[in-house]
């Protein structure tokens, strides 16, 4: 373990918190790891996935409305134009 440390230049806690799964660290930590273990290309995977997550982030995108056609009377030099 104390490799896998020493090679994410993490400290034993960290990684401790790691192997727990530990919402508090940061997720660059998580990803330091999984690059010293050889499984960076997993994470890919997993993101790929994701649907629900999609979802989600999806859901919380902001809705654009569009704002109301405004009427233009006749005398209006700009209602010819259109």
């Amino acid at each position: 373990m104390e490799t896998v440390c020493i090679r994410a230049d993490i400290s034993r806690p960290t990684l401790y918190k790691i192997e727990h799964g530990d919402p508090s660290v940061s997720i660059g930590h998580y990803v330091k790891v999984l690059r010293v273990l050889g499984m960076v290309e997993d994470l890919a995977c997993i993101v790929k996935e994701d649907r629900i997550g999609r979802r989600i982030q999806d859901e919380s995108l902001p809705h654009r409305k569009r704002a109301p056609r405004t009427k233009r009377s006749k005398g209006d030099p700009d209602a010819e134009a259109w």
